[in-house]
């Protein structure tokens, strides 16, 4: 009977120490977060902070990407950690991971779709009508058999591309209109007055919560993210790694 009492109250003293433990941490995860918050502003929200295995540093997320503080918030750390034995770049794997969204979730009825070969192949992207980046990256997809292309016209780049937007949007036949313009520079006609650009509204609300803040932002049937013009040889590999 003693026994049995005594492994209680060790179990016990254990369950305590660990709760106090855990306890200790959100309490330094939120004194983080409250710290820096107030010298980032309120106009930069930080989503979420968390001990990392390495070197004491937290991560701390902020939109669609992770930046590192000490423990007490009082410096930040703005880079890729990369495990000097593997080359490995930890940021990125990380960024991978907590950026991933569900693809079906995705307001496809708001985006321009256009279809190449079988179309098997699916992404999601976001882009600018004034994006160079964004240009070069239509050439891209011209050289991609096979893929189907769900493309959000993201008007961040100011007023002349919300016109672009909505002008394109009105047009009998989006996708086209959006390469006519892009790979030829062709300007797409005025929108009439009867159409709406509230498809155009939503979708900025969209990217701001997904944390698009350039383009173009590709969107993959896994989850997955890639900011920025991919070359056609990473692209051909990316949709080749999903399963």
């Amino acid at each position: 009977m003693k026994k049995i009492k005594l492994l209680a109250s060790l179990a016990g003293a254990l369950l305590s120490v660990t709760l106090s433990l855990t306890a200790c941490a959100d309490s330094v995860e939120a004194n983080i977060k409250k710290t820096l918050q107030k010298h980032l502003g309120a106009g930069t929200p930080i989503e979420t902070v968390a001990k990392t295995p390495y070197s004491g540093l937290y991560e701390v997320k902020i939109g669609a990407e992770i930046v590192y503080t000490d423990a007490e918030g009082k410096y930040i750390f703005i880079g890729r950690v990369v495990e000097a034995e593997s080359s490995k770049d930890l940021t990125e794997a990380r960024l991978e991971e907590v950026n991933k969204i569900k693809f079906a979730d995705l307001p496809l009825d708001l985006a321009a779709k256009s279809v190449k070969g079988n179309g098997k192949r699916v992404i999601a992207v976001f882009e600018d009508p004034n994006c160079g980046y964004c240009k070069r990256f239509r050439k891209t997809l011209g050289e991609i058999n096979d893929v189907t292309v769900y493309t959000f016209m993201y008007p961040i780049l100011g007023e002349d591309s919300k016109t672009k937007v909505k002008n394109i949007w009105c047009s009998a036949d989006r996708a086209k209109a959006w390469d006519d313009w892009m790979l030829n520079a062709k300007v797409p006609a005025a929108a009439p007055s009867s159409c709406s650009a509230a498809a155009n509204e939503k979708v900025i609300e969209i990217g701001r919560k997904l944390g698009v803040s350039g383009t173009p932002t590709m969107f993959f049937t896994d989850g997955t993210r890639v900011a920025g013009a991919l070359e056609a040889k990473k692209l051909e590999a990316k949709l080749a790694s999903i399963k």
